[in-house]
């Protein structure tokens, strides 16, 4: 679970020692399973954006399928997508990189356009980001679309 990341989301929307008193948004929904899961619940074409902003990269060929982008769930994908959705990608590892480049240059459910080497404007910044090129690595940004 990513209990420090919900922790860190709350602790913006909640001041510390107004938590008796601050209501939170009626819109906000947290999960802290499996995103897959819930990815799987949503009805077809229910999302008109999606960010994939430095997973995990699982670089062990054993953990492969657990992957985001993995050849097996991009049906998924692409079923709660809506045609003209966008799907961000970021990544600093170079394992992710490849992985990435080799899975959806083999799928037809999104155009897949090369990656820019610079952070695109109106992206979110995350501190993950700024570590990565704090220390030096290269960053890699997929912009998709789905297709019709």
């Amino acid at each position: 679970m990513f209990e420090n990341g919900i922790a860190s989301l709350l602790s913006r929307l909640v001041p510390e020692g107004a938590e008796a008193a601050t209501t939170l948004p009626a819109n906000l929904r947290l999960w802290d399973g499996d995103a897959r899961l819930l990815i799987r619940a949503l009805p077809a074409a229910s999302i008109g954006r999606l960010f994939l902003l430095f997973p995990d990269p699982w670089p062990k060929a054993r953990h492969a399928r657990r992957r985001f982008v993995h050849p097996s769930f991009l049906p998924e994908l692409a079923r709660i997508l809506a045609p003209g959705a966008e799907w961000r990608i970021a990544t600093d590892d170079p394992v992710h990189q490849a992985w990435v480049a080799e899975v959806l240059a083999g799928q037809d459910f999104f155009s897949f356009p090369p990656p820019a080497p610079a952070h695109p404007s109106a992206w979110p910044p995350t501190r993950y980001e700024a570590k990565a090129r704090a220390a030096g690595r290269q960053v890699l940004y997929w912009q998709l679309v789905r297709r019709g």
